[in-house]
């Protein structure tokens, strides 16, 4: 059975999707978007990742390419879990008023310390940082030994991820 443009373009998309995973993780790796066109994209991140992986430089996919390609992407995906740094600096409070998407992380360790501790209120959690939300605080503060406040500081973000890596 002949290979046929369609499978081709398959294979080409299915490598173009490898690469673009891994530029995810390592940035010397131009990110290609999957589209099944060996155009010069392409070649260009086939050529960074030959260069980083020690492979010949031909912009070529050939078999040892590929191989390693997909190694490559197998130990990204099968590696250890990827650390997320959610609270932006040192000197950064969060605080009543706030909302996006650190507040609801914020409420969800928050939410999941309640579900394992009867004197810690629940929150919703709905991403605005309420009234409900500087009141859990103040009671995860307090059991801490933190000063009493209704703010997330970084000693406090640092308590409350350290307690549900802990349990």
């Amino acid at each position: 059975m002949p290979y046929t443009d369609e499978q081709r373009k398959e294979h080409i998309r299915e490598l173009q999707g490898y690469l673009y995973a891994i530029s995810m993780f390592d940035r010397r790796i131009p990110q290609v978007l999957p589209d099944g066109v060996y155009n010069t994209d392409t070649k260009n991140a086939v050529e960074a990742f030959q260069r980083v992986y020690g492979l010949p430089v031909t912009g070529e996919t050939d078999s040892r390419t590929w191989e390693t390609v997909t190694r490559v992407y197998r130990e990204y995906l099968d590696g250890e879990p990827a650390a997320y740094h959610a609270f932006p600096s040192r000197s950064f409070t969060a605080s009543v008023g706030d909302s996006g998407e650190l507040v609801y992380i914020i409420q969800a360790m928050l939410w999941k310390a309640a579900a394992w501790y009867d004197n810690m209120p629940k929150v919703n959690v709905c991403g605005e940082y309420d009234e409900e939300t500087a009141a859990a605080v103040r009671v995860f503060r307090r059991c801490c030994g933190l000063p009493d406040s209704g703010c997330v500081d970084c000693a406090a973000w640092n308590m409350l991820v350290h307690f549900l890596e802990n349990r």
